[in-house]
């Protein structure tokens, strides 16, 4: 008889270990995976070399900054990335330190390791007490995961959920969420979060001295955690490990071992918590606000050194605005070549509960005053309005139930348009804004990106260009960043779409580079009122140009512009809308920018004039008006132009009389026969450049008068109308008589002493002199207004009323 038995016991136990082991593999995908591994982390905002700008407190109020699985190269032993920009990627001899002092065979054991098991039995059984344990970190993590009472039943399931870890997880994704979910006392855990607290810095480059340190927290978090209660005990527990870890060939790396016993032992330990990165918080808020998730890293385009930079110098301004009753401020910084946002700062008191300190201000809508200037500076040269050499009016100038005067209610008469933006000054802007056409302006503004503006046609009125609208920081700082940028308009970033600082591309065109470079021009001038009065003597920063704004009341403070590389915007003001005195673009806002603009020139780099783009040419122009010349305009000069929009106005402002030389009466081609005449240059002022002056009591020479015996020409240039303006919807007020709401007629004739006769829907209304104006009571309607000078010819204008409710 043949012995079989040991075979079939072989097979039943062969069956028995494949039943166990598919047994063990079913358990370990459907048993749930311990459900804090999957308890998301701080939200962390990241400045755009990876450093952390702020952190949040996880959902379990845990200061805990996640590690990523890859931060380690691989499975292999040891692996991790000393080549990868992320600062919080794990220091290397952190690791090996760690996986030599807990686990040297975590990447070769299932989650438990029999050799530690049966080391620690040995030494257990022969010492009658549990002086060593077997704990490898995949168990370490289970404990971490589900707290359970120190017992053997505890440590029968923390082995079999190590191995259900083992059989779902990577091994660095295991080490990554060892590192992240470690505790180093109150409420602060993992790495990352530790290093932060306990040193300053990310867990990158880590001390031999500072590994000890995080290697002992975690052992005894209560009496270990940095305190001066708590610092011996700390000390002592580093040196036993380092010097543990010196003898096990651990930092040696050409170093003696007593050298570095004597430095680690002669390095302080921390003896209190350092606050986790708080910085740019309005913008972190924002954006994790926008992000709606718990537990992400948001990576930013935010430059570290300028945040903080930006930071300083809003905050160093609060004390001395709040003495001015000014409490609110923002500031924005880009980089324009990229249109990356660089700094953001919300407020000049992130704790200022009392005046609204949390409040997002670069992200909160204010008027911006006269800011927006530039671009209705720039757009009028674009459509061939306006060349910067113009002559334009800046006379009181009403506009029914709207008349707009300038910041310090004077008038100039005449002023070059360039002047006039340098100058800031309000009559010639509502007047080329008039021309321009508002919802053309409002749509360019939206196309660049200031998307709060209300798409509703008609809503905003001529009193635009002036700041009776709202933008904030964040979409002004677009508009200025388009500017430098050649007219071309990219979104801002202040997340990174791809790698951060890569050339971006060009954009869509807002206006011409022409355009754009003139306005430039303009605004880089530093003979003007709104050069910053802290600045005269120390001067702009190199190569920048910038504007100002005060809204209507002082309740806002602007200034915007840039420089080589960089774009800022700045803005101050109280967001409970109390307008403060001192609330004065220049002088508020003006030197923050300075300071700003200031401190991000690369001063190493050679200074790059700004020089005329190819499209445009220079023209011959009128060296008194700035428009083409007429044969009366003797003096001549060339201005730039673009080359597709040139425009073709003559000179307004000169007209060639033939004097009589016996009478000095002014003679036409009906009349000279006979007569010794000269022919004569004049300047001739409109009409109601005339009337402003006349009601100073100055006046202007003018041509002489037609001789009585000559007919008039009939040729003369039609009388032009002033008031109303072209497309304007008058709205009567209700709660207001119609007869306190008359609206004035105006018009301006080339002919001196000419009289205007006025119709309305051709019921005649009245004669006045060019230089007065004619009221008229308006009812609901359609009308036909009509104005005749007393050669016949005439000009007509239709007006729109409308009542409140209609």
């Amino acid at each position: 008889m043949k012995f079989r038995l040991p075979w079939r016991w072989l097979r039943w136990a062969a069956a028995g270990l494949a039943v166990l082991l598919v047994a063990t593999w079913i358990a370990a995908y459907a048993v749930p995976l311990p459900a804090r591994l999957a308890e998301p982390p701080s939200t962390v905002v990241a400045f755009a070399d990876g450093s952390p700008a702020f952190v949040f407190l996880s959902p379990d109020d845990k200061y805990r900054m996640a590690v990523e699985p890859e931060a380690f190269v691989a499975d292999g032993p040891g692996a991790i990335d000393r080549d990868t920009i992320d600062p919080d990627a794990i220091d290397l001899d952190y690791v090996a330190a760690l996986l030599r002092f807990e686990d040297k065979r975590f990447y070769r054991h299932p989650g438990v390791d029999p050799i530690a098991v049966a080391r620690s039995a040995v030494i257990n059984l022969r010492l009658g007490r549990v002086a060593s344990g077997a704990s490898t970190i995949t168990m370490q993590l289970v404990r971490l995961l589900e707290p359970r009472p120190r017992s053997l039943k505890s440590k029968a399931i923390e082995a079999l959920r190590a191995v259900q870890l083992e059989m779902r997880m990577s091994k660095r994704e295991i080490l990554a969420a060892y590192l992240s979910f470690i505790p180093f006392g109150h409420n602060i855990e993992g790495l990352p979060a530790a290093s932060h607290a306990y040193f300053g810095h990310g867990p990158r480059d880590l001390s031999p001295e500072e590994i000890a340190v995080l290697l002992a927290v975690p052992q005894l978090p209560v009496r270990r955690f940095p305190s001066e209660a708590n610092a011996e005990h700390l000390r002592a527990a580093r040196d036993e490990i380092a010097t543990w870890l010196l003898d096990q060939g651990q930092f040696v790396d050409g170093a003696s071992v007593e050298q570095l016993a004597a430095r680690v032992r002669g390095a302080t330990v921390p003896t209190r918590i350092r606050p986790l990165p708080r910085h740019a918080p309005h913008a972190a808020f924002w954006l994790a606000q926008r992000a709606d998730a718990p537990g992400i890293r948001i990576e930013t385009t935010l430059d570290r050194g300028l945040q903080l930079l930006a930071e300083r110098s809003m905050g160093g301004a609060h004390g001395e605005m709040a003495r001015l009753g000014i409490h609110n401020g923002a500031a924005v910084v880009v980089d324009h070549r990229t249109a990356e946002v660089r700094a953001l700062v919300g407020n000049l008191d992130f704790f200022d509960d009392e005046h609204g300190g949390q409040i997002v201000g670069f992200d909160t809508p204010r008027s911006p005053g006269s800011a927006l200037k530039p671009f209705i500076y720039a757009l009028a040269i674009d459509r061939g309005l306006a060349l910067p050499e113009h002559l334009v009016p800046d006379i009181p100038t009403s506009y029914a139930d709207y008349a707009p005067s300038n910041y310090d209610g004077r008038f100039t008469g005449l002023i070059p348009l360039e002047d006039a933006l340098s100058h800031s000054l309000n009559i010639p802007f509502v007047r080329l804004l008039g021309r321009l056409g508002v919802e053309r302006f409002i749509g360019t503004l939206q196309a660049s990106g200031a998307g709060g503006l209300s798409p509703r046609p008609g809503y905003y009125g001529l009193s635009a260009a002036i700041g009776a609208l709202e933008i904030t920081p964040l979409e002004l700082a677009g508009l200025y960043t388009s500017l430098a940028r050649d007219g071309r308009h990219l979104p801002l970033r202040v997340m990174p779409s791809g790698e951060v600082g890569a050339p971006a591309t060009r954009g869509d065109e807002i206006f011409s580079r022409g355009s754009a470079f003139l306005t430039r021009r303009a605004l880089a001038r530093r003979d003007r009122p709104d050069f910053p009065s802290r600045r005269r003597l120390s001067g702009a920063p190199p190569s920048i140009h910038w504007k100002t704004g005060t809204s209507y009341g002082h309740r806002d403070a602007w200034a915007a512009g840039s420089g080589p590389d960089h774009t800022a915007v700045v803005w101050l003001g109280n967001f409970d809308n109390s307008p403060s005195v001192d609330l004065v673009g220049a002088e508020a806002a003006g030197p923050l920018l300075f300071d700003l603009l200031e401190a991000v020139v690369d001063r190493s780099r050679p200074r790059v004039a700004d020089r005329a783009p190819n499209d445009l040419k220079r023209v011959e122009v009128c060296a008194y008006s700035g428009y083409l010349p007429t044969p009366a305009c003797q003096q001549r000069d060339h201005a730039l132009a673009l080359r597709r929009q040139v425009p073709t106005r003559r000179c307004p402002y000169h007209a060639t009389v033939d004097v009589d030389l016996d009478t000095g009466l002014a003679l036409n081609p009906t009349c000279r026969a006979g007569r010794r005449y000269e022919t004569r240059s004049y300047v001739v002022w409109p009409a109601s450049i005339r009337r402003w002056l006349s009601q100073g009591h100055r006046w202007l020479p003018s041509p002489p008068s037609l001789a009585p015996e000559c007919e008039q020409p009939g040729r003369a240039a039609p009388p032009a109308i002033l008031s109303p303006p072209a497309g304007q919807i008058l709205v009567l007020l209700p709660g207001v008589a119609v007869s306190d709401q008359e609206i004035p007629l105006q018009a301006e004739s080339t002919r001196p002493g000419a009289r205007l006769s006025w119709f309305v829907d051709g019921e005649f209304l009245g004669t006045a002199p060019a230089e007065d104006r004619l009221w008229w009571l308006p009812r609901p309607g359609e009308h036909e207004i009509v104005v005749m000078d007393d050669t016949g010819l005439s000009a007509r204008r239709r007006l729109a009323v409308r009542s409140r409710s209609g």
